[in-house]
């Protein structure tokens, strides 16, 4: 759980709001980070696994539509743009980040 930790300390200084897989009857405060696992990429040696990282979905949900937020999750280590998309006034963009 500690590595989890470190990455919610990392967003939380890039969002004033981050959010680990809230639950549908959170009302979250605007703008945030909402992030949660979706993959596991682990690497064999001998048919055995001897590396894995885990993958997060993290969206930055902006009422913004130039926040600064989307670009700075983009320049994090070993995170993609996955999509854009807006919804009820609000900006969402989706990366694929391994932490």
């Amino acid at each position: 759980m500690g590595k989890r930790l470190d990455l919610q300390n990392l967003l939380l200084t890039l969002a004033p709001n981050v959010y680990f897989q809230p639950p549908e009857s959170l009302k979250l405060q605007y703008p945030c980070i909402v992030y949660e696992r979706d993959y596991r990429n682990t690497q064999f040696a001998g048919n055995r696994p001897y590396r894995s990282t885990k993958r997060y979905q993290v969206t930055v949900i902006d009422k913004d539509p130039d926040s600064g937020i989307p670009d700075a999750v983009a320049a994090l280590p070993m995170t993609t743009f996955q999509r854009f998309f807006a919804a009820d006034d609000l900006n969402h963009d989706i990366y694929s980040l391994y932490f």
